[in-house]
């Protein structure tokens, strides 16, 4: 597995993550013998870059994790999140000082760990002023209980405030954005990831198989099958439009020709996008885990990328259309572009 610099950080990270959500459910994640072997096998194929969240089983997938990665945690890039809901008090969520303080001492409890590599305020708090926020998490990095900070489900310019109150306070800024990202998922495209590779920031989507919809078990006219994650809830029935299911046949068939599963595809296809860092993978079954990591042996052509693209294409929307139409006119002059 190829590994990829974290943004303008000297962080190495691996091309995929693994992630740790499906760790502990009952009703549809996997016991912790399971999840040892998931670790292994995302291990063994070269990766060192895992994610989960204080969140995630209220705890459990934490604990799980931390277990697992005992004798690897030198190896192991660890990744976790605070700011949802630990509780019914309410101090007990967001990104107050208070919270955040009190979530890393928790999480680190639950790993096993002195510290973690990358710690990500999980959406923004809007009741919290931003300076308490990135005062607190530069804090956390001053005492060592954290090396590098970032943040999930933030606009671009909540970042940019973000990291512009944490210069003027000479504190640590994000060098991480964890937003939601794939081929039925790409509106990050507009502003996010531009923004990112600008400012040097690493991107590493949740979800590039789209809620379960690119995996080739959700076909237009067919039930989604019993425990998949379109059968699960209203928030994945919802992904159901028929747009999505277009750019769900049409992977189908493109990787078909490519004698590869929906599922690696919609994964290398999100790796290899500008701006991308390191997609976060998950998985129930060992056999999910070694599907997935066939996504490392993925290469595309022109005529199986362009497909892709069209058919998940964005709408061309103000003011995004004029940024391409001034690149057009670059073209048709030969002046160099970066994209």
């Amino acid at each position: 597995m190829k590994i990829r610099a974290m943004g303008r950080t000297g962080l190495k990270v691996s091309k995929y993550c693994l992630g740790t959500m499906t760790f502990g459910p009952k009703e549809w994640g996997c016991d912790e013998a399971t999840a040892q072997r998931i670790l292994d096998e995302f291990v063994g194929a070269g990766g060192n870059f895992v994610d989960t969240a204080n969140i995630y089983g209220l705890g459990l997938s934490e604990e799980i994790t931390g277990r697992i990665i005992k004798d690897k945690r030198k190896q192991i890039v660890l990744a976790t999140k605070c700011v949802a809901p630990m509780g019914r008090g309410p101090n007990d969520m967001g990104a107050s000082r208070k919270h955040i303080l009190d979530s890393i001492d928790d999480s680190l409890r639950r790993l096993g760990t002195d510290y973690v590599d990358l710690y990500q305020v999980h959406g923004f708090d809007s009741i919290t002023p931003i300076e308490e926020t990135m005062r607190a998490l530069d804090d956390c990095v001053r005492s060592g209980k954290v090396r590098y900070i970032g943040c999930s489900n933030y606009t671009a310019w909540q970042i940019a405030k973000s990291n512009a109150i944490a210069r003027e306070m000479g504190g640590a800024r994000f060098d991480c954005s964890q937003p939601e990202y794939s081929l039925i998922s790409r509106g990050i495209e507009y502003e996010h990831t531009p923004f990112c590779r600008n400012e040097g920031i690493g991107v590493i989507p949740y979800s590039p198989l789209g809620g379960g919809i690119l995996t080739g078990k959700v076909r237009r006219d067919q039930a989604a099958p019993d425990g998949s994650r379109a059968a699960m809830g209203p928030s994945v029935k919802a992904l159901l439009t028929d747009k999505n299911y277009e750019i769900a046949e049409t992977l189908i068939r493109v990787a078909k020709r490519m004698d590869k599963t929906p599922s690696q595809v919609a994964l290398a296809w999100t790796a290899e996008q500008k701006g991308i860092t390191s997609p976060i993978i998950g998985a129930r079954t060992v056999d999910q885990i070694r599907d997935n990591l066939g996504a490392l042996d993925v290469e595309f052509d022109d005529d199986a990328r362009q497909e892709l693209h069209d058919v998940s294409a964005l709408p061309a929307i103000y003011p995004y259309n004029r940024e391409a139409r001034v690149r057009e006119i670059r073209a048709m002059m030969n002046l160099e572009d970066d994209g």
